[in-house]
Order: structure tokens, then C-alpha cells, then sequence
């Protein structure tokens, strides 16, 4: 028994770390990691309805192009006028804050590349647009959408993720990113993004933040991780040469030289959120401030919502406003909320928003990286009846070693929910709300 759990502990740390086999090389387009998957086309209302206990939502964050489909939504006959009303809400608040009348539809229908010029612009869009494609879901096609077993959100997608779980309202959260992206942006003159990985064991993520803070320590510039990725992979934002400097010394992070971190450069600049740079301008005492200010944040998310924050279930109705304190500074762990996902049995993953491009990514990944290792004979063993149930708390998975929720990632069956709304035939409600918007 011991012999047969080391060879699976060995097949789960490989499983885990050797996530950049597919390429980490940025796309034209500027995305972090490679595309998405095709989204399930046989998968119909009724279907979803009936998985929605066992499916995940997971909401996107920021990337260099934040359109996708939206144009094909707002002309839409049924979902336009839903999808235009969202956006004329969040363009007033998106107005106040840059002091200037902004009019999200018509930034939708330029079609143009983001750029920093245009982030407070680009966060109020993703918002309304990801809570815009869930009601055109929940009002035309009647999907129980809260009964989801969780959903989670990476970066502005987490802010999307709680407006939507009527933890605050639109009114009450939105301000208070939109009121600090101007300087977010201007932070981002002299900033390098820097992909940090592995091509085998785990990066010591503990180990990546002490290095950067010797880096910063030496008085040149800020440098930190804004994501964890993968077990081996994270993103590092630095100033001036620290990503240079962090070029230089980052073999010092694994104590068995047969295997190389490597460190690959991002042309596009970022906003420098979740990561120590935004404390040149204070803003998480200024977020802590904002929020303190205004209402909302008194009760739970539901469905549960994982944070990116803290890796986990961490919402409660005392905590909400530390947490998105924290979100400002603190990076991203994606992998621990996938991890999680995983492991609460989750079996259809909902991709919300424009072009959902990173999480998607990552489960795909993950997924090749599975059935890569075990082999086509084991994944025909394993069946997607055994794998769904190893994160339920079966009595198979407490036979088995610990993480065994990780085989279920090739069985997961992903949505794109752009794509899918564009592509399903009107049920008798839309139809009627087509109608009565002609009128």
C-alpha cells in the first residue's frame, strides 16, 4: 500500500507543477496564457438547470481586449435591451468617477484594444457586462444561476462575483474600483510583467516573496507577485530593472539545480493590482476608507463564493470589507481556488464575461496534464463516474491518498457563456421580451 500511495503522490506533484508543457508564451492578442476551450454547444437551458447544484461560475478579470461578443449581445432582439440597461447604469457611475460622461455601450461598439487610458472605462465594462450575460441567463432562459453549488472570480471578476451574489450592489461597490484605476493605470508606466516558472517542481511561493522583497529592499523600484497561477507558475510585477534583478538571482530559489526557473517577459503593461505597487499611491488605506463609507457587505455570498484573496470559502458577514482591502495588495491565488473547485465536486464550470481567457487556460492545462501522465488506459479505468465522485467525500476518496480531486479536471465540462447564449434558440419568454422591445 505504501508503495502504490508513493507512486501516486509522485503522479499528483507532477500532475500539479508541469502546467507549463502548454505554452506560457503570450498570445498576439497580449493574454497571459493560451486560449480558451470551445464552449459545450449541445448543452441546452434544461441541462444546465438540471447540473446547475454541481456547476461553478467563474467570472474573468482584466485582459488587453474586453469586448469578446458584447457587440452581438446589445443587438441582440431579446438580450440587447437587458445587456444595454446594465451598461447605462454602471456608464452613470463609471461617469462620476472619471469626471467625464462615459457611455459604456459605445466603448463596446468602438471595439477597440484596452489600453491604460481607458482602464477605469475597461473595470466598469467587465462588471457590467459579466452581470449582464447572468441576468439575460436567469431572465430569459429561467437558469436557476444562484442554486450553483459556488462561483469565484479572478481580479475584477471577484467584484463582479459579489455584486452579483448580492453581497453589495452595483451603486455601492463599483465606485470605489473605478475611483482608484486612474492611478492603477499611471502605476503601470514603468512596469514590467514577468512570468515565473518551472518546468518541474513547485515554485516555494513563501521563498518568490522574501526574494522580492530583498529586490525592493535595495531601494530600485517595488516588485511582487500579483497571481499564483499553478504551483509553478506566478506573476511577478516589477519596476524599472527588478524583474532583471530577479532574472539574475531566481536560480536561488530551487536547492536541486537540475531543474531551471525561467522567467519570461509580458509586453503589455498591467495595472499593478495585487501586488505591493499600489502602496506608492495608498491604495488599499484608501479602499479600506471607501468601503468603510458605503453600505452592503452584511451578509454572505450565495452561491458560496471562493476568493482569489484567500484562496478559499473565506467570505462572512464580518470579514467582507478586510477581504477587498486585502484585494488591492495581496496576489491572487488562482490555483488554491481551483484547487477547491476540484474538491467540492464541481462538474461544469460556467466561464462569465468577454472572451474568458486565463481560467479557462488553466483548466485546460491542468486537464492535458492529467491525462498526459496517467495515459489513455488509466483515464479508461478512472471513468468519469469514479473521478466526479472523488471530491464528494466518498468513502472511495478517503481510500485513496489526499488530493485526488485533481483526476476530475479532464471530466469537467466547461461553458462558455457568451458563446452559449449566442448560440441557443430563444425560449417562449425571450421571445416575448424580443417582442415587447420592438414595440
Amino acid at each position: 500500500m505504501k508503495d502504490t500511495e508513493g507512486r501516486w503522490l509522485r503522479r499528483k506533484s507532477a500532475m500539479e507543477t508541469d502546467l507549463t508543457r502548454s505554452s506560457l508564451n503570450a498570445p498576439a492578442s497580449g493574454r497571459v496564457s493560451g486560449g480558451p476551450m470551445p464552449s459545450a454547444r449541445a448543452t441546452t437551458a434544461a441541462d444546465l438547470s438540471k447540473r446547475i447544484r454541481s456547476s461553478a461560475f467563474a467570472f474573468r478579470g482584466f485582459d488587453v481586449e474586453n469586448v469578446g461578443r458584447s457587440v452581438e449581445l446589445l443587438d441582440h432582439p431579446a438580450y440587447g435591451p437587458i445587456v444595454a440597461r446594465v451598461l447605462a447604469e454602471a456608464s452613470v457611475y463609471c461617469s462620476e468617477a472619471v469626471r467625464v460622461k462615459v457611455d459604456l455601450a459605445a466603448h463596446i461598439r468602438e471595439g477597440a484594444r484596452s489600453t491604460l487610458d481607458f482602464f477605469p472605462q475597461d473595470v466598469a465594462t467587465i462588471v457590467a457586462t459579466e452581470l449582464a450575460q447572468m441576468t439575460v441567463l436567469e431572465e430569459c432562459f429561467g437558469v436557476p444561476a444562484r442554486d450553483a453549488r459556488l462561483s469565484f472570480g479572478y481580479s475584477i471578476g471577484e467584484l463582479s462575483a459579489l455584486v452579483w451574489s448580492e453581497v453589495f450592489s452595483l451603486e455601492q461597490l463599483l465606485p470605489i474600483p473605478l475611483a482608484l484605476a486612474a492611478d492603477c493605470a499611471e502605476l503601470a508606466a514603468d512596469l514590467t510583467m514577468g512570468v515565473l516558472f518551472t518546468r518541474g517542481p513547485a515554485l516555494p511561493m513563501d521563498e518568490v516573496e522574501r526574494l522580492c522583497r530583498g529586490i525592493s529592499s535595495e531601494g530600485a523600484g517595488l516588485i511582487g507577485p500579483s497571481a499564483f497561477l499553478s504551483p509553478n507558475t506566478a506573476l511577478i510585477l516589477g519596476q524599472g530593472d527588478t524583474i532583471d534583478r530577479l532574472d539574475a538571482v531566481k536560480g536561488s530559489l530551487l536547492s536541486h539545480k537540475s531543474h531551471k526557473v525561467l522567467l519570461r517577459r509580458n509586453a503589455n503593461r498591467w495595472p499593478p493590482l495585487h501586488s505591493p505597487l499600489v502602496w506608492q499611491r495608498h491604495i488599499p488605506d484608501r479602499t479600506a476608507m471607501a468601503l468603510y463609507k458605503t453600505g452592503g457587505g452584511q451578509r454572505k455570498p450565495s452561491p458560496t463564493l471562493l476568493s482569489c484573496v484567500t484562496g478559499d470559502a473565506g467570505y462572512d458577514v464580518e470579514n467582507t470589507r478586510e477581504i477587498l482591502t486585502d484585494w488591492t495588495d495581496h496576489p491572487q491565488r488562482l490555483w488554491d481556488v481551483i484547487d477547491h473547485t476540484l474538491a467540492m465536486g464541481v462538474e461544469t464550470v460556467i466561464h462569465v464575461g468577454p472572451r474568458p481567457n486565463l481560467i479557462p487556460a488553466t483548466f485546460t492545462r491542468l486537464g492535458n496534464n492529467v491525462k498526459g501522465h496517467l495515459g489513455n488506459r488509466y483515464m479508461q479505468m478512472l471513468g468519469r463516474g469514479v473521478a466526479n465522485g472523488l471530491g464528494r467525500n466518498s468513502w472511495l476518496s478517503r481510500l485513496l491518498p489526499s488530493r485526488t480531486a485533481l483526476l476530475r479536471a479532464p471530466f469537467l465540462t466547461h461553458v462558455i457563456l457568451e458563446d452559449w447564449l449566442l448560440e441557443q434558440p430563444l425560449p417562449g419568454v425571450a421571445v416575448s421580451l424580443a417582442g415587447t422591445a420592438e414595440k
